[in-house]
Parts: structure tokens; C-alpha cells; sequence
């Protein structure tokens, strides 16, 4: 038992350090300038290894992605065990924390959003093969949502909304040369804004037809999300 848990922990060891090898590589040489081989010597693996954690540089960035999501999802677990936050303060805190982990990966980004125009390619940000990353990427704004008092379908249209202008706001970030990204940080500020001032009117019990006419229509697209939302109270859900 001890050595299949140290060999357990030693290749988690070398799987963990090929991928930081990349990662150094690609923001250091560029994703399309660096091959394998550089990957394997850079962590000080074999060729053959590199290649068993990972069959191809498509595979490191697809780990890219989760790891991006894993540490997003910490982050907002630990904000939420600081203690109660208002709202908006809890959606700037989970919408600055993700640029916040990309900040130093813009280069590398820029790569990998080129392929949003192919639905097949396993790296496109909208196809099928980042489907799961996605989704968990939602259910991070999803959650930051528990205990608010509002309808479970406007929780899905709030959610989908700001995954929606996440995405934008790391096209521009990756555009973005002001100092430190500013820019981009200020139209994230300027646009939670205003979300929590179309909130106050779409929450009205009167708007209710029009959200769920909205979510059928996205339904029928295929573009709603696989989420977990906390259940609304029986006051909230008779007012939807």
C-alpha cells in the first residue's frame, strides 16, 4: 500500500511539474514555438513521459483550463468562509478573482481563443471539447448566488449573463495595454453596475413570462448550462 501511494504522489510529482514546465514555456517562447521536447527537458523529464501525461500541447492546455477552474472555485470558496458579502461586492470579487489568476497568461490566451471559430478543435472556448470546464466556470458565478432572493430562473439568466460577459472581458483583457489591465477592470466595475440595476427590474414577479419565454428560447438553442442552483424560498418561487 505504501509504495502504490508513493508512486501515486510521484506521478502527480511529475505530471504537475511537465505542466508548470509548459506553462513557464509558453508564456516565456510562445504556445506555437515551443514543442514537446522543450516541455521534457525544461522539467527535466523524459520525452516519453512528457508524452504520457500529456499526448500532445493540446492536452497541457486543456489542463491549463482546470487548473484555472480549480483555483477559481477555491477562491470563492474562501471568500465565502470570510463571512457574508453583498452582492455586488461577492460578483466583483468572483469576476476580478478570474482575471486576476489569467493576469500574467494573456499571451497564451490570445493563442488558445483563435480557435473559437472552430467548434470541433478540443481547445475551442465554446465546442464541445471545453464543455465540462465551462460549465464548472458557471456553476462559479452560480454559486456565488446562494442565499440571494431571487427566482431559480433568473438566477439562470443572471448566471449565463455574466459567464457571458467574463468571456468579452477576457477578449479585451487580452487587447487591453493599459497598465496593469485597468481598463479592463473599469468596464468590469462599470458593468456590474448596471447588472445590479437591470436586476432591480428584472426581478419584478411581472417579468416572469418574459424570463421563462427567454430561457426557452435558449433551451431550444442548446445554450443553457448543466447547474446547481440553491434552492429559492416557496415566497420567492410563487412570485416567478
Amino acid at each position: 500500500m505504501f509504495k502504490q501511494d508513493f508512486r501515486t504522489v510521484k506521478s502527480a510529482h511529475t505530471r504537475e511539474a511537465i505542466l508548470q514546465a509548459a506553462l513557464a514555456l509558453f508564456r516565456e517562447k510562445g504556445f506555437d514555438a515551443t514543442t514537446m521536447r522543450d516541455i521534457a527537458a525544461r522539467a527535466d523529464s523524459a520525452l516519453g513521459a512528457a508524452y504520457y501525461y500529456f499526448n500532445s500541447k493540446d492536452a497541457i492546455v486543456q489542463a491549463y483550463y482546470e487548473k484555472v477552474q480549480a483555483e477559481h472555485s477555491q477562491r470563492l470558496q474562501e471568500m465565502r468562509a470570510a463571512g457574508a458579502m453583498p452582492l455586488k461586492e461577492r460578483l466583483a470579487a468572483v469576476m476580478h478573482s478570474k482575471l486576476d489568476i489569467v493576469q500574467a497568461d494573456r499571451k497564451l490566451l490570445g493563442t488558445i481563443f483563435r480557435y473559437s471559430g472552430e467548434p470541433s478543435h478540443p481547445l475551442s472556448c465554446l465546442g464541445p471539447g471545453t464543455r465540462e470546464v465551462r460549465e464548472q466556470s458557471m456553476q462559479v458565478i452560480a454559486d456565488a448566488l446562494e442565499g440571494e432572493s431571487l427566482p431559480v430562473d433568473l438566477k439562470q439568466l443572471l448566471t449565463l449573463g455574466l459567464w457571458s460577459l467574463q468571456m468579452g472581458l477576457l477578449v479585451y483583457f487580452i487587447y487591453d495595454s493599459s497598465p496593469q489591465q485597468q481598463r479592463t477592470r473599469k468596464l468590469l466595475n462599470n458593468a456590474l453596475d448596471l447588472t445590479m440595476n437591470l436586476l432591480t427590474v428584472a426581478r419584478f414577479p411581472l417579468l416572469g413570462f418574459f424570463r421563462k419565454k427567454i430561457l426557452a428560447s435558449l433551451e431550444e438553442a442548446d445554450l443553457l448550462p448543466r447547474l446547481n442552483f440553491a434552492p429559492a424560498s416557496q415566497a420567492v418561487e410563487a412570485q416567478s
